[in-house]
């Protein structure tokens, strides 16, 4: 594996932080519709993070982590 220079690394960087990167390819992705509908989720919460996922330039995933992070410090607290 060929490693990347710092300046390599930096544009990297930079060029990630301003474009989304394709998750998948025609809904087979981590969390696509079909797969999170296969989790057993309605299609209201299906629906719900997907908006809230594309409004926020985040994934699905980050969405439910966020949530659950939400949740276990309004319980510890």
């Amino acid at each position: 594996m060929a490693k990347m220079t710092e300046q390599e690394a930096w544009e990297l960087d930079d060029l990630l932080t301003r474009t989304d990167p394709e998750l998948g390819v025609n809904g087979t992705g981590f969390l696509s519709r079909r797969d999170a509908r296969f989790m057993g989720l309605d299609n209201v919460s299906v629906n719900y993070l997907w908006t809230k996922a594309r409004t926020e330039h985040k994934t699905p995933a980050q969405i439910i982590g966020e949530m659950v992070r939400e949740r276990i410090a309004a319980s510890v607290s």
